[in-house]
């Protein structure tokens, strides 16, 4: 029989599992400090009144009903560990009764900053389809092989949104000096100017950038802001990098400027995932495809559980979260984004 006296916490972390966010040793940690009830987004508000009555924090991101939030009577922490917030309980009441909602994405901007700095050297370079030249036996040598070859160092660059991704990719692209400009209208350019980088419109980034990266999340603001007329305002040749979000991309347009030869692109997010097997995309040269694996590293998924951890412990101590980042009550609800989906 569990311990009355240990804190209840609802577990339904799809589409992650207890298993990949905690490392063995410190699952067991968690079960000894807590009363764990593993259920489903679905199965949750069927679970007897004295359960949710208890529930101190639930791990996951489950569709709240108000009148199921009625019955969470004791819940002081949503842990959102898919990483997007999404518009799915009411939160102006959760915010009422002081229960804070709370996400781990921060742990996937390095390792989506990364592979996004390899996906623009790639594209610069050509480094991909040089590659498949030499497979097939159709590669150039030497300077032949650099037509449209292009350097990072020193390159002009936008990052369009600037929240922990954003940041993170500044910081990565640091050792090659670029002239950074970025597009925020979520943030004071006093901000902007602090990480060394230019306050810049949209039109501004997107004209003047050898290299665009979006990191920007969906908000009912901003779906499909970026569209042809966005992409014909690039430089011809310029790279296109998408890592956050598809919704945010007018997609068939971006297919149609990188068809005409007008920019280079890359993304790791697509409006429907899994991909259709005869989506036109995987035939478009010019395009550079990531199937949604820039951030799913091991490591990534443990320091979300840290995170979660030694957050817990402060709330047990009845101080405020301190890793995990918080949502905010005016920007909350804007969010768009869809749950990463389970293959």
């Amino acid at each position: 029989m569990q311990d009355p006296d240990r804190p209840l916490v609802l577990c339904c972390p799809l589409p992650r599992t207890l298993d990949l966010i905690f490392t063995p040793s410190r699952l067991a940690e968690v079960r000894a400090r807590y009363r764990l009830v593993e259920t489903t987004d679905e199965a949750l508000p069927d679970l007897p009144d004295a359960v949710l009555a208890q529930a101190r924090y639930i791990i996951g991101q489950p569709p709240l009903t108000e009148a199921a939030l009625a019955r969470l009577q004791g819940l002081r922490c949503i842990f959102n560990v898919e990483s997007n917030l999404i518009n799915n309980m009411p939160y102006d009441q959760v915010f009422a009764r002081g229960i804070h909602v709370v996400t781990t994405g921060a742990v996937f901007a390095e390792p989506v900053a990364e592979i996004g700095l390899g996906f623009a050297l790639s594209l610069l370079r050509n480094i991909h389809g040089a590659d498949a030249d030499f497979r097939s036996g159709q590669e150039l040598w030497g300077g032949a092989g650099n037509a449209d070859a292009r350097l990072l160092t020193g390159a002009e660059v936008g990052i369009i949104g600037f929240g922990d991704l954003g940041r993170a990719m500044a910081r990565v692209l640091q050792g090659f000096r670029p002239r950074l400009r970025i597009h925020d209208p979520w943030l004071p350019e006093a901000r902007i100017s602090e990480a060394g980088a230019e306050p810049a419109t949209l039109d501004q980034l997107m004209a003047g950038s050898d290299v665009v990266f979006v990191t920007a999340a969906v908000t009912s603001e901003n779906r499909g802001f970026l569209g042809a007329d966005a992409f014909a305002s690039m430089r011809k040749g310029a790279a296109f990098i998408l890592l956050s979000r598809a919704d945010v991309v007018d997609f068939p347009a971006l297919m149609a400027a990188v068809a005409t030869g007008h920019i280079r692109a890359a993304s790791d997010v697509f409006p429907d995932e899994p991909l259709a097997a005869d989506h036109p995309v995987r035939r478009l040269p010019g395009f550079l495809l990531s199937a949604h694996r820039a951030g799913a590293l091991d490591v990534a998924f443990r320091r979300m559980g840290e995170m979660v951890w030694q957050d817990l412990a402060l709330l047990d101590k009845g101080l405020p979260p301190n890793l995990c980042k918080r949502a905010e009550r005016e920007t909350v609800a804007r969010m768009r984004s869809r749950p990463v989906r389970v293959n």
